[in-house]
């Protein structure tokens, strides 16, 4: 273990989770109305949505896989029964399947934004950064669960996992992280990027998800030529 270690696997993640907070409360404070997608619907639907809930749902399961596969030991999951081939068996398909369709849902996104007028104009520079930044986030964990494809000396849950679990205990175990494969450093490495550039692109609009619509009233519409005569009472 050397000085770039600890400064990658020991330093840069606190950093970058003050980022994230600060940067989200400033946001907030500054700009308000700026919690927000900037949706561009009226431009363009048929690619939307397709790309949308490509994105966002296959996004939604690898955010799942990642919670499960970096939080929960493997011991536990061997004790509730989950042996290690059955489990890599369902995050390969599982998972690969999940990385797949967000990376589909991604390129029709930017396929649509590159291509229809009125969206590219509406594009503007946290977007050209934080997009190839994504792809390259979703490319990189889809190469590391391709390493998953034939038996491998390596297991992630021994050592990614243990140090994303050190690192939330606030005692990162570098070494456990240093002696990772290329693959999964690169994918935490720009993960950690894209976390400190959260606060300041459109994808802020995640922490505003409207969860409150799951429990809201019906909102009734009428339509504007349908004319209501009162009724007589008695």
């Amino acid at each position: 273990m050397n000085h770039l270690h600890t400064a990658l696997w020991g330093v840069l993640p606190y950093l970058v989770a003050v980022v994230l907070v600060a940067g989200t409360a400033w946001r907030y404070h500054y700009d308000r109305f700026g919690f927000t997608t900037r949706s561009s619907q009226m431009h363009e639907h048929r690619l939307l949505s397709i790309g949308g809930p490509l994105f966002h749902y296959g996004l939604l399961f690898v955010v799942a896989g990642h919670v499960v596969g970096l939080i929960v030991p493997e011991s536990l999951t061997q004790r509730v029964g989950i042996k290690e081939p059955l489990y890599h068996a369902n995050a390969l398909l599982i998972g690969g399947a999940a990385g797949l369709a967000t990376l589909t849902g991604l390129a029709l996104l930017v396929h649509r934004r590159l291509t229809v007028p009125a969206v590219r104009a509406g594009t503007s520079r946290s977007d050209r950064a934080v997009f190839p930044l994504l792809t390259a986030v979703v490319v990189a964990g889809l190469s590391a669960t391709a390493t998953t494809l034939v038996p491998h000396p390596y297991d992630y849950r021994l050592g990614v996992s243990v140090w994303f679990r050190s690192v939330l205990a606030l005692d990162p175990d570098v070494p456990a992280m240093a002696g990772a494969p290329l693959v999964y450093q690169v994918h935490a490495l720009l993960a950690l990027t894209l976390f400190a550039l959260w606060p300041f692109s459109r994808l802020v609009h995640a922490f505003t998800a409207p969860v409150g619509y799951l429990t809201r009233p019906y909102v009734v519409y009428r339509s504007r030529g349908t004319t209501t005569r009162p009724q007589r009472m008695g």
